[in-house]
């Protein structure tokens, strides 16, 4: 969770301590469209992955970004 916390904060250009579970998608003005783009591939990197369509439309909050990499993509948490 540690990794993922760091990828949000990094990408969103926040502290880590803001990134909790219930942090959404257009929560706050730095999650904008682009962001999640950028926040996006910042995760493939830092997990190897490669995040379909589905992934990416259904990356809501912090807590589904963790549930999508644990489901769809073997990810340990």
């Amino acid at each position: 969770m540690q990794r993922l916390r760091r990828v949000f904060a990094e990408t969103l250009g926040i502290p880590e301590a803001a990134v909790t579970d219930d942090l959404a998608y257009r929560g706050i003005p730095q999650w904008d469209s682009v962001a999640h783009m950028a926040l996006v591939a910042a995760i493939d990197t830092a997990f190897d992955t490669m995040l379909d369509t589905d992934d990416v439309l259904d990356l809501s909050s912090v807590a589904r970004a963790r549930e999508i990499l644990a489901e769809r993509h073997g990810v340990a948490f």
